[in-house]
């Protein structure tokens, strides 16, 4: 069976540029580890396995008849993909930092399988390791799981028994052109069922579905020609980046969210609304009643697809009170905005359209997909991904933190990507580095953020909601 990108997965290669890189990652710490380069690749070949589309590369169709497809890497050479890297000295987390920004300001090699790993140590002896994995590969929640996967449960090592690689022949462009084609006949059949597949509970009728998705639709149009406002932040990027971090205690949070009775993301959202009005500040900006708008993606992967790669979200665009000095306002005023998107089903609209693109001609998607660098709806990315509330080992070291990193493209020049793991919740800033030279102070301003909505809190911890997490 051809393993054939969907449209959303293939709309991230053919979105990428010479300055925008479609590629997710995160910079990792773990205990001071026994690790170098040979004995990583060695424990890291060993499950590789359980992750085959790792030793997968892409294959394109002639004429652009269908999407690309993933096959075997007949040539798969883990020294392409691992590999050790010194820091200067005194080796601190600020290098480690330089190191995320120049890794990821480099595009992956498209002949080879989408990804890479970076092995580095700090001064104390912490272990760290930079992933780079392309965005068509997996999407933020099947990132955690592939992760959980080259990772252990607990302090002792696992050792697996990997199977021999035996890479299935490569196609012939004939093959490939044949497949394509035989797709592109079958479309017309399939194309019904999978647009109006239901997505409500159980006993919700065909009415109620198409109800639902014709309010999304709306919603997300009005979304689409509601441009977003222009600020210093929303200029053309370059192939440069810079990366910060946040750190954050999800109990605090938590009882941020159960004060205000929000989610744990509004907290998330209302914190960076506060960082970026900080930012225009500093730098003189008069930002008073400003709302800008932020994509925010939104999983739409069931229990079923759990350690599946690929993407498998929608969105929303919400609106960020970053001309708000008051923090309590600013998490009451997302609080409401996003009660009201998810009300509105705005994301069921945007996932009815990312299911529609299955069926476009992949010329149409492509110049989709590449016009979404003059888009003018957002301002700027903010995904957050829930990720496993105990430790992780590798080789017996404890993981000690980890910090996310989204793309950005077209004039979106700040990518906020977060991550909650073992009792925190981490933030890793992607900015342009001529747009952004100041990203250092979005991160103090987003930390400030948090530290206002702390101190809103009562001196009692408050009575948790029944069914609270």
């Amino acid at each position: 069976m051809t393993d054939r990108l969907s449209a959303q997965d293939a709309s991230f290669l053919y979105g990428e540029s010479a300055v925008a890189h479609m590629h997710v990652g995160s910079l990792i710490l773990f205990e001071p580890l026994d690790l170098n380069e040979v004995s990583f690749r060695e424990h890291i070949e060993s499950r590789l396995h359980l992750v085959p589309r790792f030793r997968k590369k892409l294959a394109w169709v002639p004429g652009g008849l269908g999407r690309p497809v993933w096959i075997d890497d007949s040539d798969f050479d883990l020294r392409f993909h691992i590999r050790a890297s010194g820091l200067a000295e005194p080796c601190e987390m600020e290098q480690a930092q330089k190191l995320m920004a120049r890794i990821m300001s480099v595009p992956l090699d498209r002949q080879r399988p989408l990804w890479e790993m970076w092995l580095f140590r700090l001064h104390d002896g912490r272990t760290g390791i930079i992933q780079k994995t392309h965005h068509a590969l997996i999407d933020g929640i099947s990132g955690v799981d592939v992760g959980t996967v080259m990772l252990d449960f607990g302090p002792e090592p696992v050792h697996i028994e990997a199977p021999r690689f035996e890479p299935k022949p490569q196609p012939s462009r004939a093959q490939l052109m044949r497949d394509a084609i035989g797709e592109i006949v079958r479309k017309p059949n399939d194309a019904v069922e999978a647009l109006f597949s239901r997505r409500g509970a159980p006993g919700g009728s065909a009415r109620e579905e198409a109800s639902t998705v014709a309010k999304g639709l709306l919603s997300f149009g009005k979304a689409s020609l509601d441009f977003a406002p222009r600020t210093p932040l929303c200029a053309p990027i370059g192939a440069h980046r810079r990366f910060e971090i946040v750190r954050a205690d999800l109990a605090v949070v938590k009882r941020i969210k159960r004060h205000f009775q929000c989610t744990v993301n509004d907290v998330v959202l209302a914190s960076v609304a506060g960082g970026i009005g900080g930012l225009l500040r500093s730098r003189g900006e008069v930002v008073d009643g400003l709302v800008m708008k932020a994509m925010v993606p939104v999983s739409v992967r069931d229990p079923s697809q759990r350690m599946t790669y690929g993407n498998k979200v929608s969105m929303m665009a919400a609106e960020l009170p970053v001309g708000e000095r008051d923090a309590a306002m600013r998490v009451r005023f997302v609080r409401e905005r996003m009660r009201g998107l998810k009300e509105s089903k705005q994301a069921v609209g945007a996932d009815f359209w990312v299911k529609l693109s299955e069926y476009a001609p992949p010329t149409v998607l492509a110049l989709a997909a590449r016009a979404t660098a003059f888009q003018r709806m957002i301002n700027l990315v903010v995904t957050n991904v829930p990720g496993p509330q105990f430790p992780l080992y590798l080789k017996g070291a404890k993981m000690i933190e980890a910090f996310p990193c989204v793309p950005i493209l077209g004039t979106a020049a700040i990518g906020v990507a977060v991550l909650s793991y073992n009792g925190a919740i981490n933030f890793g800033l992607n900015g342009d580095w001529d747009v952004v030279p100041d990203l250092h102070v979005l991160a103090a301003e987003i930390n400030a953020s948090l530290e206002q909505l702390a101190a809103c809190l009562p001196q009692v911890e408050e009575e948790p909601a029944p069914g609270a997490a």
